[in-house]
């Protein structure tokens, strides 16, 4: 089973806002597969390649990857400190989709690496808008890349 379109990996731990993200990137159209992880270590253990991900056919590299902050075992932090370490994955864009609006937060995940920060709106049209401003500034732009 090959994925035509682009691959968004998301690392979240909130189910309900990972329901809302998958209504929002319908609603918006996208027809990028979605793959979830539920905390930082298994965002790592799928961008290593690691198993259950070892198939990249079944799990490619994304295209996106959103990433939550406050998650257990490993959190998003951390995840940035480690891909820092992994130059063969710095041209995947990491956005941090964070309910946290702390400044602190955004300029930490910033100098992290993270090449965008937005935080995750209340409003479920708002969250439909922002799943377009991300397929208009990161998605259009992996496929002008491939």
């Amino acid at each position: 089973m090959r994925h035509k379109a682009a691959a968004i990996l998301v690392a979240d731990d909130d189910e309900n806002d990972i329901f809302f993200l998958r209504r929002a990137i319908a609603r918006a159209g996208l027809s990028n597969p979605l793959f979830i992880t539920n905390d930082g270590q298994e965002a790592i253990d799928y961008l290593e390649g690691r198993p259950p991900f070892d198939n990249r056919v079944l799990y490619p590299l994304p295209v996106l990857f959103l990433l939550d902050l406050k998650m257990p075992r490993v959190n998003g932090f951390d995840v940035l400190l480690w891909l820092a370490t992994r130059p063969v994955l710095k041209e995947i864009p990491v956005v941090v989709l964070s309910s946290s609006c702390h400044e602190e937060d955004l300029r930490k995940a910033r100098d992290l690496g993270a090449h965008d920060f937005l935080t995750k709106p209340s409003e479920f049209h708002n969250l439909v808008a922002l799943v377009r401003d991300l397929q208009r500034k990161w998605l259009q732009q992996s496929v002008a890349r491939s």
